[in-house]
């Protein structure tokens, strides 16, 4: 068992219940949870990664009992072609052979993203600084792409940004650099969950605070109540709380294994 204990909110501007998004305002499937304890002060929204659908992430997200913290777990909008089950991506991955492209594009990706924010921010009374994304591989890349769109084109930064093993396709060259705290998780021993030292360096030119955090055997999802533990810190860090008495604590052991 983890004690979390989050940072007071410095605003009680934004409503203590918001409004759930719509999908007029997410044109693609998604499942939404209001925090557990009657307070939305942080909204954490969750990408799968290539392959997977929204429903293991929407019960992870469920499972964290993050305080204070409502959940959205988005599907990808593309069905992946030739394959019998459904399984989705969050822009082309494939050439017409069935190949991996070299170059994949997650410009659609990222247009969805920010009108997905746009929603929150608008419509949702979600500030951009309560907003905390968290994405694996794939989904990963969308939320750090994403995070830079957010920043160049509404000058505003988000709460916090977790990739797992999902690095930036683009390679940033501009300034200021986006402000938004993000902790980067990969395995170097890993073919499939690695980052490589210029995707690092890649995100340090997107981001001015990333903290990498590596570890050793195994592919995908942090799995471990010690793999979880520098994500959670990260957030008790990050997550802002309305001023309430009381510590809140996490039971890690319920967090499901996702690959």
């Amino acid at each position: 068992m983890t004690t979390l204990e989050v940072k007071p909110s410095s605003s009680d501007a934004n409503p203590r219940v918001k409004p759930p998004p719509k999908p007029s305002g997410i044109p693609i499937p998604f499942s939404y949870a209001a925090s557990d304890d009657g307070t939305d002060e942080n909204l954490l929204i969750l990408l799968h990664g290539l392959g997977d659908s929204h429903t293991p992430f929407a019960k992870l997200g469920r499972q964290l009992k993050l305080p204070q913290t409502a959940t959205l777990a988005l599907r990808a909008p593309e069905l992946i072609p030739y394959l019998y089950e459904e399984a989705f991506q969050w822009y082309p991955t494939f050439d017409a052979l069935g190949e991996f492209l070299e170059r994949p594009n997650p410009s659609t990706a990222i247009e969805l993203m920010v009108k997905i924010l746009k929603h929150l921010t608008e419509q949702c009374s979600w500030p951009s600084e309560k907003i905390h994304l968290f994405g694996f591989a794939q989904g990963g890349t969308v939320c750090v792409e994403s995070g830079v769109r957010w920043w160049r084109d509404q000058n505003l930064a988000l709460g916090s940004i977790v990739t797992i093993s999902g690095p930036l396709l683009s390679y940033p060259n501009f300034s200021p650099i986006c402000p938004t705290p993000t902790l980067v998780f990969h395995r170097p021993k890993s073919e499939a969950s690695a980052l490589s030292a210029g995707d690092v360096t890649a995100l340090k030119k997107g981001y001015g605070w990333v903290n990498e955090v590596k570890l050793g055997g195994g592919d995908g999802m942090p799995r471990s109540r010690d793999e979880w533990e520098p994500i959670m810190k990260f957030w008790s860090e990050r997550l802002s709380k309305r001023q309430v008495d009381g510590l809140y604590e996490i039971m890690s052991s319920g967090i499901p294994n996702i690959n």
